[in-house]
């Protein structure tokens, strides 16, 4: 395995359907912008609530990428 060296920030993907959607959508959008994602780490789940419902969920991603 080689040395690498990561650069980590922090994103937050959100979705109507689900967590997982969330991550998925965060990952997504990272991944259009920046070069070699390679792993994230969730740090909060939180969402809001209408009448009664979930109506979003928010997940706060830590996102590591390696630098060339």
């Amino acid at each position: 395995m080689s040395d690498h060296v990561y650069k980590v920030i922090e994103v937050v993907g959100s979705s109507t359907k689900s967590v997982e959607d969330g991550i998925e959508n965060a990952i997504a959008r990272a991944n259009e912008t920046i070069e070699n994602v390679e792993w994230f780490k969730t740090e909060e789940v939180r969402g809001s609530v209408m009448k009664g419902k979930v109506a979003y969920y928010q997940v706060v991603l830590k996102v590591g990428f390696r630098l060339n």
